[in-house]
């Protein structure tokens, strides 16, 4: 269970904890409350055909055993390997997740019968789909492997025939072994790469793991096994004069080559959260700056054999972008569910 001062603090940041353990959490993405308003989607449904409205943004774990530098969760209070305590299962996690989604929704209502002033503006077409979320973002904060059934939630989610997103630290590839040797795949999985090297891994992570870079490195080379079976991203987010040198663009191309990703997405640190603590505003990267290392990393690219990464999409808003090899692999199609 949560302490105090940890609730108060996801509270203050708009977090609504989910199930009766207090290990989970959903949060409504600035982008799902531009999308019920029509003024508005994000990146992840103009690359990949998610509806952002109908988005669930959660984590089955608020633990992790990294502490970055760039991170907005509350690090002093949530780093750990394993939850503590009870763990819910799956369909529990699941069904209290959706009810605190409608939670968090209901300001955007609009009462035909009230005689009050309506304040909302939402689309209640969308309104009422967003009851029923069809697409989990498993990337909200903390580390979703270290949640001990994170195949099992994945499966459920499939059984309902709903769409999941796994954002991994990728520091537990038996985990990853785990999900494809027992078909617990998600749609599309994530791994975050942050630095291109151990020394400046080490300084920007701070993980509690004493092999963390070889753990992260045994993902990558899991990752082209997982060909076929899901969509693989290699994540990178970005921060101002920390690990966006032109120098590390090399490093991070032998990376790519290694870990063989049907797409490269790249993404501008943001100062939010319990980040600003660490980062200021100006470390946010200008989209000049994101566009200036993503040609700097092509080149590296084909410098070592790999031609036929470009950039496929990008979002301006967001600072985000999308490097493949085939623009017409971007969109999720109803058999990847």
């Amino acid at each position: 269970m949560l302490n105090k001062d940890v609730k108060q603090l996801l509270k203050k940041q708009h977090y609504e904890i989910a199930g009766k353990n207090e290990h989970s959490a959903v949060q409504i993405c600035r982008w799902t409350k531009k999308s019920l308003r029509d003024e508005g989607v994000c990146y992840k449904e103009k690359f990949y055909g998610i509806k952002s409205h109908l988005c669930c943004q959660m984590t089955p774990s608020l633990y992790c055993p990294n502490k970055c530098v760039h991170c907005w969760r509350a690090i002093e209070y949530t780093t750990g390997e394993k939850i503590p305590g009870k763990v819910d299962s799956p369909s529990e996690i699941i069904d209290s997740c959706i009810l605190a989604q409608r939670k968090l929704l209901q300001g955007f209502k609009i009462d035909k019968n009230s005689k009050k002033t309506q304040l909302s503006k939402a689309n209640q077409k969308k309104y009422k789909e967003a009851q029923e979320p069809m697409q989990f973002a498993i990337s909200l904060s903390g580390e979703p492997t270290t949640y001990p059934y994170i195949g099992e939630l994945i499966s459920e989610l499939r059984r309902r025939r709903k769409t999941s997103f796994l954002v991994t630290n990728g520091l537990y590839p038996e985990k990853i072994k785990e999900l494809l040797e027992k078909d617990q795949l998600p749609t599309q999985i994530y791994i975050s790469i942050n630095t291109p090297d151990k020394t400046s891994y080490i300084k920007f992570h701070r993980s509690i793991k004493k092999d963390a870079w070889e753990n992260l490195n045994e993902t990558l080379e899991i990752l082209p096994r997982l060909k076929g079976k899901t969509r693989t991203v290699f994540r990178m987010n970005l921060v101002k004069e920390l690990n966006m040198f032109p120098n590390q663009a090399a490093e991070y191309a032998e990376l790519i080559k290694k870990s063989q990703p049907l797409f490269i997405e790249l993404k501008s640190y943001m100062a939010v959260g319990s980040s600003r603590e660490r980062l200021g505003y100006e470390r946010m990267p200008t989209e000049k700056d994101m566009k200036n290392f993503i040609e700097i990393l092509l080149k590296e690219l084909k410098k070592i054999g790999e031609n036929e990464y470009k950039l496929l999409g990008e979002h301006s808003f967001s600072r985000a972008y999308v490097l493949g090899k085939d623009k017409k692999e971007l969109k999720i199609k109803g058999s990847e569910l």
